[in-house]
C-alpha cells in the first residue's frame, strides 16, 4: 500500500512534531510513508470565506501531489474534511471535467488518521503507553463532516497508562474555525473559554484533539488561565511509548 501524509499547513509551519508522530506511529505499524513535497495549502480557508474560483489552483496542485497514493493520511479531520467534501465542489464549478475526475478519484482515498488506523488498518492498540490523565475534545469537523465518531476514544482506551476523563459538554465546538476567530474574535473567544472552563472541571492533565489548530485556540486559553493543563495532538499520544516507572516492592 502507498501511504502518504497529508501534513497541513498549520503543522507544517507551526505544530510539526504532530506530522512526525503520525509518520512515527505508522511506521511502527509497518506502514511506509511518503511526503509528497509539492503539497501545499487543502484550500479550506479560501473555500469557507467564498474564494471558490481562487481555491482552483491549490485543488490542482493537491491532486497533483498525491495521485497514485492508495491512501492519503492527514492528523487533522477539517483538512481530511475540505479534501473529501469541499474540492470536488471547486472542481465542478472550475468547469474542468479533467479536474473534476481527478479529485473523484482521490478524494475518497484521503483519511483523517483515527479513520486509517481503525477503518483501513483494522487497528486499536497501536502499541502506545502514555501513563496521564487524559480528556478528548471532537472537534466539528471530524465528529460533523466526516463522522469518526467513537473510534479516537476506543484508540485512547487501548492506550497502556492512559486514564480517559470524560470531557463535560465535549460535542460543543470549541469556536475557533479558522477564520470565525479572526471575524468574530469575541464569539470565538467566549467560545473556547466555556470549553477550556470544561476542560478543567474534567479534571485531566492532558487535552487531546484531532487538529492541531482547536489545540491552538483551547490551549492559548488554558495558558492564560494558569489552568497547568497540557494539549497534545492524538498522534503524539499514540505515537508515545512513555512506560510508566516501575513500583519498588519491598520484601
Amino acid at each position: 500500500m502507498r501511504v502518504a501524509l497529508m501534513v497541513t499547513c498549520l503543522n507544517d509551519a507551526m505544530f510539526p512534531d504532530a506530522g512526525k508522530a503520525v509518520v512515527r506511529l505508522l511506521r511502527r505499524l509497518g506502514v511506509d510513508v511518503d511526503f509528497p513535497e509539492a503539497q501545499t495549502c487543502c484550500g479550506q480557508p479560501m473555500v469557507n470565506t467564498g474564494y471558490l474560483d481562487e481555491a482552483v489552483p491549490v485543488v490542482r496542485t493537491f491532486v497533483r501531489a498525491f495521485e497514485g497514493y492508495d491512501a492519503i493520511v492527514t492528523p487533522s479531520g477539517s483538512c481530511a474534511g475540505s479534501a473529501r467534501h469541499q474540492h470536488s465542489i471547486v472542481a465542478r464549478r472550475s468547469g474542468d471535467t479533467g479536474l473534476a475526475t481527478a479529485v473523484a478519484e482521490i478524494s475518497p482515498r484521503v483519511y483523517e488518521l483515527t479513520e486509517f488506523l481503525v477503518d483501513v488498518l483494522g487497528v486499536e492498540d497501536v502499541g502506545a503507553s502514555f501513563p496521564h490523565s487524559v480528556t478528548y475534545h471532537p472537534t466539528c469537523h471530524s465528529l460533523r463532516m466526516l463522522g469518526v465518531g467513537d473510534r479516537p476514544e476506543r484508540l485512547l482506551r487501548a492506550v497502556r497508562g492512559l486514564r480517559l476523563l470524560d470531557l463535560p459538554r465535549a460535542e460543543e465546538c470549541c469556536g475557533f474555525g479558522g477564520t470565525f476567530a479572526v471575524k468574530n474574535a469575541d464569539t470565538s473567544v467566549a467560545m473556547g473559554a466555556d470549553k477550556a472552563r470544561h476542560v478543567r472541571e474534567s479534571g485531566a492533565e492532558v487535552l487531546v484533539a484531532g487538529d492541531s489548530s482547536c489545540l491552538m485556540h483551547i490551549g492559548g486559553l488554558l495558558t492564560r488561565q494558569r489552568a497547568g493543563v497540557r494539549v497534545m495532538h492524538l498522534a503524539e499520544v499514540l505515537a508515545s511509548t512513555d512506560v510508566p516507572a516501575q513500583t519498588e516492592v519491598s520484601s
